[in-house]
C-alpha cells in the first residue's frame, strides 16, 4: 500500500488548510493509500481524523520558537528536538509522497528538515499556500509594495507581521538560508492556488523548480442558493479576521456611500477597536462555524464585496458565486482569478466609487439571472473534487 505524509501547523476544520489537508487525507485513503498527517501537536492536540495522526512538539517548543521569532526574527530555526523526533517517525513510516503544506507555525526547523528532505530521495511536494517560502520573512509582501524578494530580501517592511519580530531584522540571512536549502531538495514539485502565484513564483529564486496549478474547490453541494432569498438589499463582506490589508477601512468608506435602502453586512473576526470604529447602520457578525447561516448570507446578499488588497486564491470568492452571488473585488493577486463577467466586477485598488458603481450596476440586473450563471460558473470550476483530483493524479505520476 503507497503511503501519504502531509504536513502542517493546523489540522481543524476551520483552518483553510487544515481543511484541505484533512481532505486530501481522505481522498487519498478513499483511493487505497495509507495517509499520515504531521502537525503541531501543542496547537492542535490530538482529535479524531481518518488519517493516522503524527503531532509534532509540545507547548515549551511552542513557547520558545514563539520567543525566538519575536525576538530574533529566527521563525523555522527552533523546534529542533521536535523536528528531529518527527524525521524519526517519518523514517518509520516511510511515505511515498511527503506533501508539506506549511511550516512557519512555530513548530519545526527547516534546515533540519531539508536536510533530511535532501538525503531522502522522497517525493516532495509543496504546496505554496502564501509567500513565506521564499522571502526572507513574510507570508505576503503585496500590501506593503515590496519587491526585495526578487534580488535579495533586506530591511523587512513587513518585519512586525506574521511571523512578527519587534527584534533584530535578520530577513536577508534568512532569504539567504532559504534560498540554499530549498533548492536543494530533489525530486521537488511546487504545487500554486492561483496562476498569479505562478507567476510571482517565476521570479523568485524557486523559479527552476516545477511548478503546477492546482486552484483550491469548495463543496458546491453545501455552498448552494437557499430557496428563499431576502427582499432587502445588502452588501457582504466576509473574512476570517479582519486584518489590515482585508480592506477593511475601504469597507467603512464604502458605507458612507450607500443609500438609505442599502446595507453593508460584514462577517469575520475584529479587534474591539475595529468594531468601535464601524459606522452606524453597519450590521457586524462575528463568523460563525455554522456553515448554514454562512450559505443563507451568502445567498440573500445582492453581492459580496471583496476589496483586499492582498490574496492569493480567496475562498470567499469562490463561496459567495457558489450560492448565486455575484462578486466585487479589487484587482489583487489571484483574487480576480474567480471573477469574470458571469461572476462580477474587478476594479482598481482603492477604487472605493468604483466598487460602489458595480455594486450599483448588480443591484439594477436581474437578480435570477445572475443567480444562474454564478452558480453554472461554480459548478464548471469551483468543485473541490477537480482539485483533489489533480493532487491524486500528481501522486501517482510521483510515486
Amino acid at each position: 500500500m503507497k503511503k501519504l505524509l502531509q504536513i502542517n501547523p493546523t489540522i481543524r476544520e476551520n483552518t483553510s488548510t487544515g481543511k484541505i489537508m484533512r481532505e486530501i487525507g481522505e481522498m487519498a485513503i478513499s483511493a487505497g493509500w495509507e495517509s499520515y498527517i504531521a502537525y503541531s501537536g501543542a496547537r492542535d492536540g490530538m482529535m479524531p481524523h481518518s488519517s493516522k495522526l503524527v503531532p509534532v512538539g509540545n507547548r515549551l517548543d511552542l513557547f520558545c520558537h514563539w520567543l525566538a521569532t519575536r525576538l530574533f526574527d529566527a521563525h523555522g530555526l527552533l523546534s529542533r528536538r521536535a523536528t528531529r523526533k518527527l524525521i524519526k517517525r517519518i523514517r518509520e513510516i516511510d511515505p511515498d509522497i511527503i506533501h508539506i503544506h506549511n511550516i512557519h507555525g512555530y513548530f519545526l526547523n527547516y534546515p533540519e528538515l531539508c536536510a533530511y528532505l535532501a538525503d531522502s530521495g522522497k517525493a516532495v511536494i509543496w504546496t505554496v499556500h502564501d509567500c513565506w517560502l521564499y522571502t526572507g520573512h513574510c507570508y505576503h509582501y503585496a500590501s506593503a509594495g515590496c519587491s526585495r524578494w526578487q534580488t535579495e530580501c533586506h530591511d523587512c517592511p513587513c518585519k512586525t507581521r506574521f511571523p512578527a519580530s519587534y527584534g533584530l531584522d535578520r530577513s536577508r540571512r534568512n532569504y539567504r538560508l532559504k534560498k540554499r536549502l530549498f533548492t536543494s531538495i530533489p525530486n521537488f514539485t511546487l504545487v500554486v492556488v492561483s496562476e498569479w502565484m505562478k507567476k510571482e513564483l517565476s521570479k523568485s529564486f524557486l523559479s527552476e523548480v516545477p511548478c503546477l496549478c492546482i486552484h483550491n474547490g469548495i463543496d458546491t453541494g453545501v455552498f448552494a442558493p437557499v430557496e428563499e432569498m431576502e427582499a432587502s438589499v445588502y452588501y457582504l463582506a466576509v473574512a476570517s479576521i479582519w486584518l489590515p490589508e482585508k480592506g477593511l477601512p475601504d469597507l467603512v468608506s464604502l458605507s458612507g456611500l450607500l443609500a438609505p435602502d442599502e446595507q453593508l453586512v460584514i462577517v469575520g473576526k475584529m479587534t474591539e477597536s475595529q468594531k468601535r470604529a464601524l459606522p452606524e447602520g453597519v450590521a457586524y457578525i462575528e463568523r460563525t462555524s455554522d456553515v448554514e447561516t454562512l450559505v443563507r448570507l451568502y445567498s440573500g446578499a445582492t453581492a459580496l464585496v471583496n476589496p483586499t488588497w492582498q490574496d492569493n486564491y480567496p475562498t470567499v470568492n469562490l463561496e459567495s458565486i457558489s450560492c448565486g452571488t455575484p462578486v466585487v473585488t479589487y484587482r489583487t493577486g489571484g483574487s480576480v482569478e474567480s471573477v469574470v463577467p458571469e461572476t462580477g466586477y474587478i476594479v482598481e485598488q482603492g477604487d472605493v466609487k468604483g466598487l460602489y458603481g458595480c455594486l450599483q450596476e448588480i443591484r439594477k440586473q436581474d437578480r435570477e439571472t445572475w443567480r444562474r450563471s454564478c452558480r453554472a460558473y461554480a459548478l464548471r470550476h469551483f468543485d473541490k473534487r477537480a482539485a483533489l483530483d489533480g493532487y491524486l493524479k500528481l501522486y501517482e505520476s510521483l510515486s
